[in-house]
């Protein structure tokens, strides 16, 4: 038995897109202030202030006991890297960022992996083909596909380029819970999985590692890192399913 997804009627996709619309002008914001030299926790405050000055809450700040408001992760940590003052970014670094508003009831999440200077060409390449696999994803999300069209997608886009998918975190829904079903693996295959409806709304996030795609946990009981050491990549959108498509929401 699936776990039921649920619809949102159009009263909650207005609350939805204005929390996307903050949380884009986050991003944008962080986006703006990256360079090398300024550090993970610079991002988290800028961002924490501009969610607020706007009258929603920054959904991760205390989420299972998350202490910030950003994921700030850095080269070979994958997801769930904290804020930090001694997290200097330096020229040819690449840091996913991943951020959730919430706003009068409703949750949005997205990521986006940024480079840092002028990294490596082969870094960039990584980066950019991880991007793809979420662009590749979003032309399979329509109403009566299926959630492992998503899955099988974001794995072939990464594979076929020699990089691996972390299978070990997942995309899901999003709503009045930051979490709600279903569970969107990295790797899958075309037609499994709970068959999607217009009115889900899904957080489709394609992550990946140049090496094996093994990943452990640090001491901290949140970083998560590439077990190789090798660099690892983050995007993310909040994406409605329609009738004939997908409307992107942030």
């Amino acid at each position: 038995m699936h776990s039921i997804i649920p619809i949102k009627t159009e009263a909650d996709l207005r609350k939805m897109r204005h929390a996307a619309l903050i949380l884009q002008q986050a991003l944008q914001a962080v986006e703006a202030a990256i360079h090398p030299g300024v550090s993970t926790l610079e991002l988290d405050q800028l961002v924490e202030s501009l969610i607020v000055s706007k009258g929603a809450i920054p959904g991760f700040k205390g989420y299972n006991g998350f202490p910030a408001s950003i994921c700030a992760s850095v080269n070979e940590e994958v997801v769930h890297g904290i804020p930090s003052a001694n997290c200097i970014l330096a020229d040819g670094d690449i840091v996913g960022v991943d951020c959730g508003v919430y706003y009068d009831g409703f949750h949005t999440d997205a990521c986006r992996t940024f480079l840092v200077g002028d990294p490596l060409p082969e870094v960039r390449h990584f980066v950019k083909i991880t991007k793809k696999a979420l662009d590749n994803a979003v032309k399979v999300i329509r109403h009566g596909a299926h959630v492992g069209d998503i899955s099988a997608v974001i794995q072939k886009t990464i594979e076929d380029q020699g990089y691996s998918p972390v299978v070990e975190c997942t995309g899901h829904g999003v709503g009045r819970d930051l979490h709600e079903p279903p569970e969107i693996l990295n790797a899958g295959r075309k037609g499994t999985g709970p068959m999607l409806q217009a009115g889900m709304v899904l957080a489709v996030e394609p992550i990946s590692t140049m090496g094996n795609g093994d990943v452990e946990t640090l001491e901290d009981g949140w970083t998560v890192v590439s077990a190789d050491g090798t660099p690892s990549a983050h995007f993310e959108h909040t994406i409605l399913v329609t009738k004939n498509g997908s409307e992107i929401l942030v």
